[in-house]
Formats: C-alpha cells, structure tokens, sequence
C-alpha cells in the first residue's frame, strides 16, 4: 500500500502554530475589512480548513488528494505577511501573494517539509492558482489560463480550494464568488479540462498554442523540425554535468560556466555575466544556423530567462527539450560541497526563492529528472 503524504499529522491550530513559524505568522497579517470582515489571516485560514471539512467533493476524495488539497489551503495566503499594503480606512491590499506563495511554498515543502515532487508542485500550483476561479474572467486569455493551469494542477482540487476560501470569509458576496466558481467549472469542462489536462494532438500543436499570440487551440502545424536543442533546467550544484556525460549522444555543448571559467569572469560580474550569455548565443546561432544539435547547459531557473532563449531557438526551427534535473535538498547541499567550484550557502538560497519549475507549456517536450 503506498504511504500517504501529510503536511503534518497535527492538524490542530496550537500544534500548527508550534510547528511551523509561518502559520504564527497569519495572526499579524490584517485582511480588507469589506473582503475579509473575519479579520486577520490567521481567521479567515481557520475558517477555510474548518470549510473544507463539509465540502461534499473533498469528502468524497481518496485520502491523498484530501491531504494535498489541505496543505494547499493551510498555505494558500501564506505570502499576505510581505505583500500586505495598509491603505487606510481599512482597505488593505496583497498584491502578488499568489505568486509569492508559491516560491515560499515550494521552499518550505522542498527545503523543510521533504515532499514528493509531483505533490509539491501541485501544492505550490494550487497556492499560485488559488484565485484563478474567481478572478478567470478578468483575464486576458481565459480560455488559455484555464488550460495552462490544468497542466499543472487538478482543476478540480482548485475549484475545491476556490469553495473553501469563499464560504471561510465574512463578507456580502459569497454568493457572487460562489457563482463565479460554478462558471470556472463549466468553462474548464468546456475547455475539456476539468480534473485532468487538456489533449493536443502533437507537442509542436501544445507549443504552438501557448507561445503563438490569439492562437487557436485545435490547431495543428507542419513539423519540419531543422535540429534539436536539449535546455538543462536547474539549480548550480544538481548534476547537469553529469547528466550530460551519462547520455549516448555526440551534442556539442555551450556551457555558460565554461565561458566564465575561460574568460576568468565571477558568477557575481553582473556586466561580465551579459558577455558570457551574449558569446554563448553567438555559438547557438552557428550551430543553428548549420542545423547542429546540441546542448545549452545553464541554471535557466526562471520562466522568463527560458523563454527568451527557446524564442531564439525556435526562430532557427529547433525543437527544444527541457530537462529539469532536482536532488533532495540535503545532497543538494552535500553536492554543493563537494563541487570544484561550490557557490556560497547564501547564494544558493536565494536561488531556490527564485526556482520556476519549467512547464509543458514552455517547450515542445519537458522532462524531469528528480530523485
């Protein structure tokens, strides 16, 4: 019988406040007096834990779910403490919470609470996405939103996540949420994405659909694919070198701490950093521009880094692979160490307050390595 996965096995408040500083935290955290009249954080996440407990589609879930879906509410306004702005009057604003809670999210269950990876990102996905029912229609790209985020998340663990943070408030238009997450549900079901990812025919068709402007999604493009390009995704430290040398292929490689190294340019040389990536460019233009495969090898921890790379990738007629490399967080470390060129504890923590987990949406094919 496989273990089941628990944030924690105390589930009561003191014993959570013991536990985890984060959750003291919540009591200090003022909320909007007309949005949130229950007060502080602390309040309003009692009130959804105590809310899920009668949401007839939790109570129906298998045990595992139930619990991914409770450490998600327990975390999802855990960023409220840094985003929170007292405007006056009342009105207080967090901006940015959802985003912010996942990377603290993703730390907490990477770094403290060790997490199957699959379980973690759906957890730091529900924390990011929790406000997506109620706000879709806001949206630019709704259709698009919807389908992005069921790519990384059950859409309807959130639409649970969504009641749940809902009915735990006092204020006067619950039922206007409530409404607006029934409209979340039929709009996921009509995006044939309602708890369970949507469909494309192809990968060129999935790529193309979230990486092409006003896109339509049941197209489906020509692949005439000139080369490949394999794209390392990870923290320093996490075994892309030895990644590539344990791959039966002949791909040249463009490693970006290789041209620091040559050049005698510190990771921490700002401007010395913009030469090596603009050398390092110049060398996937020549191999694709010859139609070459190969390897870029570099941390491309962020979303935005990675897309501007595969944009000039895919510009040549690349297909582009990401392979995500992970360890646990102590060999991580220990590795760290050990390495000819370790990096500062500091700099790896602030690395990992960045990490995006790169997405299927990012790319033509994403693979992740992770012990």
């Amino acid at each position: 019988m496989e273990k089941i996965w628990q944030l924690t096995q105390n589930k009561d408040w003191a014993s959570l406040e013991k536990q985890f500083s984060w959750v003291s935290d919540m009591e200090h955290v003022k909320q909007h007096k007309i949005h949130h009249a229950e007060g502080s954080v602390k309040n309003h996440t009692q009130m959804v834990l105590d809310k899920l407990q009668y949401i007839d589609n939790y109570i129906s879930l298998p045990q595992q779910d139930k619990e991914i879906i409770w450490a998600s509410a327990l975390m999802h306004d855990i960023e409220k403490r840094s985003t929170s702005i007292d405007k006056g009057n009342g009105n207080i604003s967090a901006n940015g919470h959802a985003r912010y809670g996942e990377f603290t999210t993703r730390t907490i269950l990477f770094r403290d609470v060790p997490t199957p990876f699959y379980i973690r990102e759906q957890i730091a996905s529900m924390v990011r996405f929790h406000g997506l029912p109620i706000w879709l229609l806001e949206k630019k790209y709704p259709e698009k939103k919807v389908v992005e985020a069921a790519f990384r998340l059950n859409t309807q663990h959130l639409a649970i996540l969504a009641e749940a943070d809902a009915v735990g408030r006092k204020c006067d238009d619950v039922n206007t949420l409530m409404d607006r997450i029934y409209l979340f549900k039929q709009f996921c079901i009509e995006c044939d994405c309602f708890g369970k990812p949507r469909a494309f025919k192809t990968d060129s068709a999935r790529f193309k659909y979230f990486n092409t402007p006003d896109s339509y999604i049941d197209y489906v493009p020509f692949d005439n694919f000139k080369c490949e390009v394999i794209m390392l995704s990870g923290l320093p430290g996490m075994g892309k070198d030895h990644y590539i040398q344990s791959l039966n292929t002949n791909f040249p490689v463009i490693s970006l701490d290789a041209i620091r190294r040559k050049n005698k340019i510190s990771p921490t040389d700002k401007s010395g950093n913009g030469r090596v990536v603009q050398t390092a460019k110049e060398e996937a233009r020549s191999f694709l521009r010859k139609g070459q495969n190969f390897i870029w090898n570099a941390t491309n921890i962020t979303q935005q880094l990675r897309m501007q790379l595969i944009d000039l990738f895919v510009s040549y007629g690349a297909k582009v692979r990401i392979v995500y490399i992970e360890k646990p967080y102590n060999k991580w470390r220990k590795q760290n160490k050990e390495r000819e060129y370790m990096l500062p504890e500091k700099v790896l923590d602030n690395m990992l307050a960045k990490l995006e987990i790169p997405q299927l949406t990012e790319a033509h094919e994403v693979e992740y390595i992770v012990d």
